[in-house]
């Protein structure tokens, strides 16, 4: 019973990426690209999914947790720093090049979508070279000379 909310949002979640055209790499790529034919009409998707989330954050931050009982994990550092910067241009490119990101990414896996199923493998390669990164930066290990 505990999963029941997180799924059902996960649900929803992946409904309106495909309705809005999210999760079309197509529309997304013709959004990014403003030189040629660019499509703005994502720009209202996400306007209207700020509209919707800032509000419900802001409830869920003052209630402090999240509305099925569970730890909610949000962002503490102001600062922008080298991490963010590069983390923010590689999730861009990827974007940018692939036409999705990993939300969308997840959701055309899960219709079996053969480019997301790279992109996510891609993903999850990095995600691990990142977590063996942090790994030996923790634990002071250097290469020998």
């Amino acid at each position: 019973m505990a999963y029941l909310a997180p799924c059902l949002s996960g649900i929803l979640f992946g409904m309106g990426l495909l309705l809005s055209g999210m999760a079309n790499p197509a529309k997304v790529q013709g959004f990014l690209d403003i030189s040629r034919n660019w499509d703005p009409s994502l720009a209202l998707v996400m306007v209207g999914a700020i509209g919707v989330s800032w509000p419900a954050f802001r409830f869920v931050k003052r209630r402090g947790g999240g509305v099925a009982g569970c730890a909610l994990y949000l962002p503490t550092k102001q600062a922008v720093d080298v991490p963010l910067v590069v983390g923010s241009l590689m999730f861009g490119a990827g974007w940018g090049l692939a036409g999705i990101c990993p939300g969308p990414a997840l959701v055309l896996a899960g219709y079996g979508f053969t480019d997301a199923l790279y992109f996510v493998s891609a993903m999850l390669i990095g995600m691990v070279i990142f977590e063996l990164a942090s790994w030996v930066k923790g634990h002071g290990i250097r290469r020998s000379p």
